[in-house]
């Protein structure tokens, strides 16, 4: 989580639940998306594409709910990433991080997809991860979770995949226009106007739900 998102988060008292459903989501301590997970990643790359798409199937169904697939068509979704990513396994550096390539392909994948069907606002909750909360806390955290990737509908998908990678993956500006295949000036911009269009979808949605 940036330390804007993280900001904004804290001036709405939901800094705790939305840092637990989006930055910890994984029902399995071992494989959340923890720096020090993270970096023990980066020093034991996978071999082939199968074992990549084995240690990141969480990250990816993660990544593809928040590029605006629904909950129902994530499997799909992810099997047609794992087979680009399969295709193009030999084009991957291993010197470069992994999940900025993988989300590359997703984001592709994700922009198929959406291209063939209307435009939908996901109206089910998504699944939580059971991570040993009260029941209350495990259902503010399904709220909060069904808030954000609301929030992410309102957001195009080219701006919003700049802000899910700088936002909540935390990659860094020109890894993302790198991965994107954009200037960074215009990563930039993207990140400006995704970060107005979150916090305002943010507050409307707020709004309605009182």
């Amino acid at each position: 989580m940036s330390t804007w998102l993280r900001s904004f988060c804290d001036k709405r008292g939901r800094e705790a639940t939305i840092k637990l459903v989006l930055v910890h989501p994984s029902t399995d301590p071992k494989t959340s998306a923890s720096g020090g997970t993270e970096r023990r990643r980066e020093s034991n790359r996978p071999h082939d594409a199968f074992e990549a798409f084995h240690v990141e199937f969480d990250y990816l169904c993660r990544t593809l709910q928040r590029l605006g697939i629904r909950q129902v068509d994530v499997e799909d979704m992810v099997h047609e990433v794992f087979l680009v990513l399969s295709r193009k396994w030999l084009d991957y550096d291993p010197g470069r991080p992994l999940r900025p390539y993988l989300f590359g392909i997703a984001f592709r994948v994700a922009a198929r997809h959406r291209r063939k069907h209307a435009r939908e606002i996901p109206g089910d909750v998504p699944d939580v991860a059971d991570t040993g909360a009260a029941p209350d806390q495990v259902l503010s955290a399904a709220e909060a979770r069904a808030l954000v990737l609301r929030a992410l509908e309102h957001i195009a998908l080219p701006r919003r995949a700049v802000f899910v990678m700088h936002d909540l993956d935390e990659t860094p500006m020109r890894v993302i226009a790198d991965t994107l295949r954009i200037p960074l000036f215009t990563a930039y911009s993207r990140l400006r106007k995704a970060r107005r269009e979150f916090e305002h979808a943010v507050t409307v949605l707020q709004k309605g739900s009182r």
